[in-house]
């Protein structure tokens, strides 16, 4: 427990009200809007994890899931590949459902040698979008097999790339964007990408494509504000002084079970499993940033379906717009607010849906 106490000590030596407070300064996020995203999703826990882990366990024929078994694939087909030329054209379509220009300038980097996508012998494993200089374009990094997901990471990686370019005129010192909105434009564009996908899936496909994202989900965004809601208790008790490690482990059992509900099975000894996560002891707080990139742009593809036209300008806007404002003055235009509960909570709506997909698959 005693790894604690520089981040608890050095929050009172420099007078943050809270352990986060330092992490939130350095991600230039306020408590409040992590605060009402933490509320938001643990509310959703039930609609959620809850609920699609109690459908997966009647897919798998189990009573319950044992927890190694959270993110078990399921196929019920073989799953199509897309060959470099099917799938340039899938991600391609997909930003041009945002509109010509953004799938014009995505379209450069397939015309240019801007990418780096063959898989082979000593190459790199992993996937980047390298920026360079505002006056520069960025270069993608792949390595492509023919899987979904080597499309769905394609349209992901061109998203940042479209991204650079778009901010490119703030040059260089404010091109660049804060973590908050850093992942904004690949996550989208990846969310488009699947879109498609799902749509073009052949039944028996669908249950293994619905699947697939719903845990990348679940993940990213209620395992991560499970995280960060053990790691926000166990930081106020440290301050009070010593914590067990009894009580760690106590914390984490009642923080994870919340989080995953009755259809999962918390094994013996996983109230050690939190020693696992390197980032509560070198990167302190960081944890919710993952949830906060997905559902801001979750609540942003909301936004879209409402109003598809007078989306893309203001999208287009936000993008250009780089480093040179806050995530709050960002998503104004948008009539969203990330300190209301509402906001995130719409973000969490798109994931229910994908559940209540799964859950017609499932029927049927």
């Amino acid at each position: 427990a005693s790894t604690a106490s520089p981040s608890t000590s050095l929050a009172r030596w420099r007078g943050f009200k809270r352990p986060a407070d330092a992490r939130h300064l350095a991600n230039e996020v306020d408590g409040e809007s992590v605060d009402a995203m933490a509320e938001a999703v643990a509310a959703a826990y039930p609609r959620l994890s809850h609920r699609y882990y109690a459908l997966k366990a009647k897919v798998l024929g189990k009573p319950k899931l044992d927890q190694w078994d959270r993110n078990a694939p399921i196929e019920t087909g073989r799953p199509r590949r897309f060959d470099w030329l099917e799938g340039r054209e899938l991600v391609l379509s997909s930003f041009g459902d945002l509109g010509g220009e953004f799938a014009d300038r995505a379209g450069r980097f397939f015309d240019q040698p801007w990418i780096d996508g063959q898989a082979r012998p000593g190459k790199q494993s992993g996937a980047y979008c390298h920026p360079v200089t505002a006056n520069r374009h960025p270069y993608v990094f792949l390595n492509y097999m023919g899987e979904r997901r080597d499309v769905l990471t394609l349209a992901h990686e061109l998203g940042h790339a479209v991204h650079n370019t778009l901010a490119a005129d703030q040059g260089t010192l404010l091109a660049d964007t804060p973590l908050t909105l850093a992942e904004t434009a690949s996550i989208f564009a990846e969310g488009l990408t699947f879109d498609r996908l799902l749509l073009a899936a052949p039944k028996k496909e669908r249950l293994g494509l619905l699947a697939g994202r719903i845990e990348d989900g679940l993940n990213t965004v209620v395992r991560q504000i499970a995280f960060h809601r053990f790691e926000t208790r166990f930081h106020d008790e440290r301050i009070t002084g010593e914590v067990s490690a009894e009580r760690i482990g106590q914390i984490w059992l009642e923080e994870m079970g919340a989080s995953l509900g009755p259809a999962v099975e918390l094994n013996a000894g996983y109230e050690h499993w939190w020693s696992y996560v390197s980032h509560f002891v070198h990167s302190p707080f960081y944890v919710y940033a993952y949830a906060f990139g997905d559902l801001l742009v979750a609540a942003l593809m909301e936004a879209r379906r409402a109003d598809p036209e007078g989306f893309t300008p203001l999208y287009r806007e936000l993008l250009a717009g780089g480093g040179t404002r806050t995530y709050v003055e960002a998503l104004k235009p948008f009539g969203l607010n990330p300190r209301d509960p509402a906001f995130w909570r719409a973000g969490c709506g798109r994931l229910e849906r994908l559940i209540d997909e799964f859950e017609a698959a499932v029927a049927s």
